[in-house]
């Protein structure tokens, strides 16, 4: 007598697999306290901070965000931002403008009288070439006051 045995291989082959995945789905579901990693515990009694209580930590502040333009009156990339409070010599923060020729910094808050100098080198453009030897600096400088927690915009225009 011939048999054809394919059939019931197949159908053996799926029950052995039905069995496996439904065991796997049963020890799961079955994971007692014990067998949880030490992650699953530490999340577990961890309280949950919110976004209020992490924002009383951090001190208040005034910010000051400007954009540079060139004598063209278009925003500049890379320009060299120092900014420092009226009063003081040294630069206290170094930036540099960003592609959109914006930049931003934290100062303290309270009522306070920035100066903000800005500088780049350009160098002029002939038939795709940089002329390196036909260099120009572009400078200015702005002053910025602050009277307390707040945002103060300007912009920052360099001239030849």
């Amino acid at each position: 007598m011939i048999t054809n045995l394919r059939p019931i291989r197949l159908a053996c082959v799926v029950a052995v697999a039905a069995l496996g995945v439904y065991n796997s789905a049963a020890a799961q579901d079955g994971k007692t306290q014990d067998d949880k990693t030490q992650e699953e515990k530490a999340q577990e009694e961890k309280p949950q901070v919110d976004k209020a209580n992490k924002n009383k930590n951090e001190k208040p502040y005034g910010l000051v965000f400007g954009t540079a333009y060139g004598p063209d009156d278009r925003p500049l990339y890379g320009v060299k931002v120092k900014i420092h409070p009226l009063g003081k010599d040294h630069p206290t923060w170094d930036l540099v403008s960003d592609h959109h020729g914006e930049f931003a910094q934290r100062v303290p808050r309270g009522p306070g009288d920035y100066l903000v100098r800005g500088e780049i080198e350009v160098a002029p453009v002939e038939n795709g070439k940089a002329q390196m030897s036909k260099k120009k600096r572009w400078k200015g400088e702005a002053k910025v006051h602050i009277e307390d927690q707040e945002r103060r915009d300007f912009s920052l225009h360099l001239t030849e």
